[in-house]
């Protein structure tokens, strides 16, 4: 009875075992297919990448991209709003299956996730209030106080130049700062800033430096079995590329094509 007992108990655990290995080995592509949706985290107050409108809808450039990529997949997209610096554990973790939020590719986050090819490029932009005579350049950061989100591309690249970075939760947010004189500066995508003009055309802030180069904005993904998923939605980058789906939800959101190195 106890070899009975024991040979059964080796059978569960054999099965179990089995069950959870297929399970964590299967790729996310096929699990994405079968539930029918692809789980989006955004941030939902990054105008206009990603936010709400005036009827609390969450809409945006980001939204729209991801929106035409689930169909090409043959998917519904399920959207949760998240804060910045949860969205990229949340993908670690598996709460969702990619991220769509403006994701500027660097040598750090390429070692952790998986990313897509670029969908957009973005030139960062050093923005001060305009009676600001310290700050003209990003070399003059050194010794200075900014604000961004934490973790972000922006953040990195002012302490990179020797500023201090003080976290805030939201675009609007870093803006406040400056204009309260409670930071020096911030850094941030130049379109976003041109959107937060034409909403706030008063507001006592301008652009003084700008990178030269664009960085590449793109979709992550965790490192495990996502290759098929990846190559998928790759495929999809480059057909509403090819067919000015991208061109056209950049205009809508931008007033310019962003989607174009």
């Amino acid at each position: 009875m106890k070899k009975l007992i024991k040979y059964l108990l080796l059978c569960v655990m054999t099965i179990s075992l089995f069950g959870c290995t297929k399970e964590d080995n299967k790729d996310l592509l096929e699990t994405i297919q079968e539930r029918g949706t692809i789980i989006v985290g955004t941030e939902g107050t990054w105008s206009p990448w990603t936010y709400h409108d005036e009827n609390d809808k969450l809409v945006g450039f980001d939204v729209e991209v991801m929106e035409a990529i689930a169909k090409k997949l043959g998917v519904e997209c399920e959207f949760v709003v998240a804060e910045w610096d949860s969205l990229l554990a949340g993908v670690e973790s598996g709460r969702f299956d990619i991220v769509a939020n403006g994701v500027d590719i660097d040598e750090d986050r390429k070692t952790k996730y998986n990313f897509t090819v670029p969908y957009a490029y973005n030139r960062v932009a050093l923005i001060v209030t305009k009676d600001n005579t310290t700050i003209q350049t990003f070399e003059d950061l050194d010794g200075k106080t900014t604000t961004n989100s934490l973790g972000s591309t922006y953040a990195k690249l002012a302490e990179s130049y020797g500023a201090t970075n003080t976290a805030v939760d939201d675009l609007n947010k870093t803006f406040e700062l400056v204009l309260q004189g409670r930071a020096d500066a911030t850094l941030n995508a130049e379109l976003s800033f041109y959107d937060y003009l034409k909403a706030h055309p008063e507001a006592n802030l301008e652009v003084v430096d700008l990178t030269e180069e664009a960085t590449q904005v793109a979709l992550p993904l965790r490192k495990e079995n996502t290759a098929s998923l990846i190559e998928a939605i790759n495929k999809a980058i480059e057909e509403l590329s090819a067919d000015g789906t991208l061109t056209a939800i950049s205009n809508k959101y931008f007033g310019a094509d962003i989607t174009q190195q």
